[in-house]
């Protein structure tokens, strides 16, 4: 029988060079849905990715003295990028998604024009205020105190040149499909929220298009206008099935969306713009938005900007991924903010994972072991005390799911634990190691330890969404068989005459939390220490520059760089990565390997044979996997135009730049 298909999203992310704690808190929520609905057997489609236009990537480009394509696949694809997050955590994704991925830029041009030949954009003027760092437009109505709603920061004034979506048009419509639809946005109290504060004081037309900068996708028909990146974000959910384009062929069978997860300050574009984009296209919209909360450290919201950013790297290097994982989705309701900190995360891992989870797995296998040698014999003898701990088991997998289907995984994991506390107090109550000294007793303690191992088996199974990893050896620990670590066999009983349980390693050690939150101080303290004195350094060396001029620099900063000409022997497409080009380049001491976002504008035979100028001492990268040595220099020579800077025959390969 084929598989209902089940489709979720978290939204595709801006590639800061910094991600912390609070992207993965969605992107680990989505996942563990994700590993859920393919538990319960759909054929699930789980997307990410993230979002690469925009002025404040090209603008983030330019600082950096990289092209904004060099930029986003740095963040994306390099050491430590968004790519190696998502694997470090575990992330089961199904499909990624760039917005600089060629098919999404077509079918984004297709989508704009659509909407444009159906009456939907038109072009005019834009005046009014404009926030970089969230790329949205405002109204002087819904600025706070002059500034962004969404993140505080200033706004500009903007005036250009745009077309305009008109969003105008959609207020009752909308009104009419929340009516229709009252579970479309959860929290219900988000929904009421954009009601009041966006459409009922009047929608505005939307500026779907900038003039002012080129780093996006160009309108087909008017190709001085790129596409607001947010038109742009949000097609992806279309594009990355196939809408539009032929890369995929999964949109009938996917759309619409069961659900997107989105983060609070992202849910007006989801349920206002989003929507109302989908009815001017005649296309179905999804089931549901989920808008979940921050996670928060004292003082607000983690910004890079703001300096207080918890990295996810070190703390699933101390703490374990899984204990990671549990810990964002059983400390907070999901659909609330949360406070982060070192204390209550150690204090969760102690109580939940380390005392109650891991020590009953530990207990468990370790008297099987001594009293039985690790195989249960099959004369057993029941006892009335058991009763409440198999209804529990039995009762289990329904509570967890009800939860589950509401998005509730704080909840969800709550009935797991009250299992493995129960199983705790079960032991207590039982005293195995009483039984064990009575050898007409052995029936009896048989049963007990049955009785056990089929508690933890079932709750294993519904933790595998959550940490997949430890699921796992809490499987091989029991001596449970694939077949019988199934959500179909999430039920006591399973177990058959024979299994054999192997004491392995701790689970999850318990922390010492006074010496641990020592440590972390320490930690922290030097990692600001050695922030501030570089910055310092950096304030020493650089000069402040005139107004409107690129920051002044020394000759000794200057010659810090080396510039070198290089002549192109090999020069071929990286393979998946449209706008790469891996070149051989002889540098007159020997060959080097560059990775470079120049195949837009040049084919490898233009190449071949010329001399160009490398920065030769750059810090390799890797782009889409290939080391690059250096990059090339070239010049912005027009709107979505770039020409390399070529040199004389004449100059030797190796030659420095000065």
């Amino acid at each position: 029988m084929e598989k209902k298909p089940f489709y979720i999203t978290t939204p595709i992310y801006y590639p800061s060079d910094k991600l912390h704690i609070g992207h993965s808190y969605c992107t680990v929520a989505t996942d563990t849905m994700a590993r859920f609905k393919r538990m319960q057997g759909y054929d699930v489609m789980f997307l990410t990715g993230t979002d690469e236009h925009g002025q404040k990537i090209e603008d983030k480009a330019k600082e950096a003295g990289v092209t904004p394509q060099q930029f986003v696949d740095n963040i994306v694809l390099g050491e430590g990028g968004v790519l190696d997050l998502w694997k470090l955590m575990n992330i089961s994704y199904d499909r990624y998604i760039r917005t600089t991925d060629d098919y999404h830029g077509q079918s984004v041009q297709k989508i704009f024009k659509d909407l444009y030949d159906r009456g939907a954009i038109y072009k005019s003027v834009y005046k009014g205020k404009y926030c970089t760092p969230c790329e949205s437009f405002w109204t002087e109505t819904q600025l706070v105190d002059g500034m962004c709603p969404d993140c505080g920061r200033p706004v500009i004034d903007a005036e250009e040149e745009a077309y305009f979506f008109k969003l105008s048009d959609y207020g009752d419509k909308l009104l009419k499909f929340y009516e229709d639809n009252p579970r479309f946005l959860e929290p219900k109290s988000r929904l009421n929220e954009m009601i009041n504060n966006f459409i009922k004081p009047g929608l505005e037309d939307l500026c779907v298009s900038r003039t002012s900068f080129s780093w996006g996708v160009p309108v087909s028909f008017d190709e001085k206008h790129v596409v607001y990146v947010w038109v742009d974000a949000l097609s992806n959910y279309i594009t990355a099935l196939g809408y539009g384009n032929d890369a995929y062929n999964d949109y009938a069978k996917f759309w619409p969306a069961d659900v997107h997860f989105v983060g609070k300050e992202i849910v007006r574009f989801h349920i206002i713009i989003w929507p109302a984009m989908l009815m001017a296209l005649d296309l179905p919209l999804p089931k549901r938005v989920y808008g979940h909360g921050w996670l928060l450290l004292e003082g607000g919201k983690m910004s890079k900007s703001k300096g207080n950013v918890v990295d996810p790297v070190v703390l699933c290097q101390r703490y374990g991924v899984d204990a990671i994982r549990y810990f964002l989705l059983r400390e907070f309701p999901f659909g609330s903010d949360g406070v982060f900190s070192n204390e209550a995360l150690i204090n969760r891992i102690n109580a939940d994972l380390a005392n109650d989870l891991g020590n009953l797995v530990s207990r468990t296998t370790a008297m099987i072991g001594k009293y039985f040698g690790g195989v249960l014999p099959a004369e057993r003898e029941a006892d009335p005390i058991d009763d409440e701990l198999i209804g529990m088991v039995n009762g289990l997998k329904a509570a967890y799911e009800a939860q589950m289907e509401e998005y509730a995984f704080q909840s969800g994991l709550a009935e797991v634990m009250k299992v493995v506390s129960r199983s705790n107090k079960y032991i207590d109550e039982t005293a195995p190691w009483v039984l064990g000294k009575d050898e007409a007793k052995k029936a009896r303690l048989a049963s007990v330890m049955y009785n056990l191992a089929e508690a933890i088996r079932v709750c294993g199974i519904l933790l595998t969404p959550f940490m997949p990893d430890s699921a796992e050896k809490i499987r091989q620990q029991i001596g449970a068989t694939p077949e019988q670590f199934t959500y179909e066999a999430a039920r006591y009983g399973v177990l058959t005459d024979g299994f054999k349980v192997e004491k392995g390693e701790t689970l999850f050690p318990r922390i010492d939390i006074a010496k641990e939150l020592a440590e972390l101080e320490a930690a922290e303290a030097a990692a600001k220490a050695a922030a501030e004195k570089a910055a310092k350094k950096e304030e020493k060396k650089a000069e402040k520059a005139p107004e409107g001029v690129a920051t002044l620099i020394t000759i000794d900063d200057f010659a810090k760089v080396e510039l070198r000409v290089c002549q192109v022997k090999v020069c071929e497409p990286v393979p998946k990565a449209d706008k790469l080009l891996r070149l051989e380049l002889d540098d007159g001491e020997g060959t080097r390997q560059v990775v470079s976002g120049i195949h837009t504008w040049y084919e490898p035979q233009d190449l071949i044979g010329k001399k160009v100028v490398v920065v030769a001492n750059l810090k390799p990268a890797k782009l889409r996997g290939v080391e690059s040595q250096g990059m090339i220099l070239a010049a912005d020579a027009g709107e979505n135009d770039v020409k390399v800077l070529f040199v004389d025959d004449s100059v030797p390969a190796g030659s420095k730049v000065r």
